[in-house]
């Protein structure tokens, strides 16, 4: 027995035949692309923090947030991440199957290789130790070059950079 009957068949050949496909051909512009504020670079001295309460892999949020630390860094501005709480889950090393590293499914290192790449070009990370103790991960699971931080260091970070006058980016998600 067939799995759809004639009317069904029909009524799925009227369906895809009401809007003309593709409606735009590949590499139409489907939104402008003036840009409204002035590409601002970093003065001298100038400070850029994000802080990062969220669970990686659970939306855009966090891998976003590296993104936007990344350019502010490549803008000249001193930059750091402190990964706190859920967030400090991104700060792992052994993420990848069947074996470390291993890319799962398409993107599944993207926040991995984004914090290496924000360390490798002179971004500072933080991780909250609490944090890590919260999920198991252990300092030895880290990305090389991710600072393990006191729990009290999260508030700390955020006076220190207020204090320089930085520009303070908070991401949370849950």
């Amino acid at each position: 027995m067939p799995m759809f009957d004639d009317e069904i068949l029909a009524n799925i050949a009227k369906s895809v035949g009401e809007v003309p496909h593709p409606s735009l051909e590949k590499g139409s512009n489907l939104y402008g692309s003036t840009k409204i504020f002035p590409d601002y670079q970093a003065s001298e001295g100038q400070s850029y923090l994000t802080l990062i309460h969220g669970i990686p892999h659970e939306s855009s949020v966090t891998f976003v947030a590296v993104l936007q630390a990344t350019r502010a860094l490549r803008k000249g501005f001193e930059s750091a991440v402190y990964f706190y709480g859920p967030g400090a889950l991104a700060c792992m090393d052994t993420r990848g199957f069947p074996t470390t590293g291993d890319v799962a499914f398409p993107g599944n290192q993207n926040l991995n290789d984004s914090i290496k790449t924000f360390i490798s070009e002179g971004g500072t990370v933080f991780c909250c130790r609490f944090g890590m103790a919260l999920h198991g991960l252990r300092e030895e699971d880290l990305i090389a070059g991710v600072i393990p931080s006191h729990p009290l260091d999260v508030q700390d970070a955020v006076i220190h950079f207020a204090n320089k006058g930085a520009i303070i980016n908070s991401v949370y998600n849950l």
